[in-house]
């Protein structure tokens, strides 16, 4: 099942940039669903989940800076990323978790037994 993710791009620091996914498969609203992202040279990291209920989850680097969010009538989740700093570039990957739940960190997007991932979007931060 693939997620396709939308919205990267290159921004100055301090800017801010909204990433999308979707899938035609299942409604990402009434899943867990969630956003890692892969600096280069690093593992993926567990940015933000959202949960059926809406509940939210943020790492700590970014909190106060990302919003998670659902469309329920565009089956849509967004990450909405605001003062942005250069170690937030990465690529982005949005990820519906797998029978294991929620991992911290992964060696790679396909590598965490999860249930969906997509192909990716670059973010980039110049200083």
């Amino acid at each position: 099942v693939e997620l396709v993710e939308s919205g990267g791009g290159s921004v100055q620091a301090g800017g801010s940039l909204r990433l999308s996914c979707t899938t035609s498969e299942f409604s990402v609203v009434d899943s867990d669903m969630g956003w890692y992202r892969q600096a280069p040279g690093n593992g993926c990291e567990l940015v933000s989940t959202i949960s059926g209920d809406g509940s939210t989850w943020y790492a700590d680097s970014v909190k106060g800076r990302f919003t998670i969010s659902q469309d329920n009538a565009k089956n849509m989740i967004y990450l909405q990323m605001n003062s942005l700093k250069p170690e937030d570039a990465a690529v982005y990957y949005c990820a519906r978790p797998g029978p294991v739940g929620w991992v911290r960190t992964l060696p790679g997007i396909s590598l965490g037994r999860l249930y969906a991932w997509g192909r990716g979007t670059l973010v980039s931060v110049s200083s």
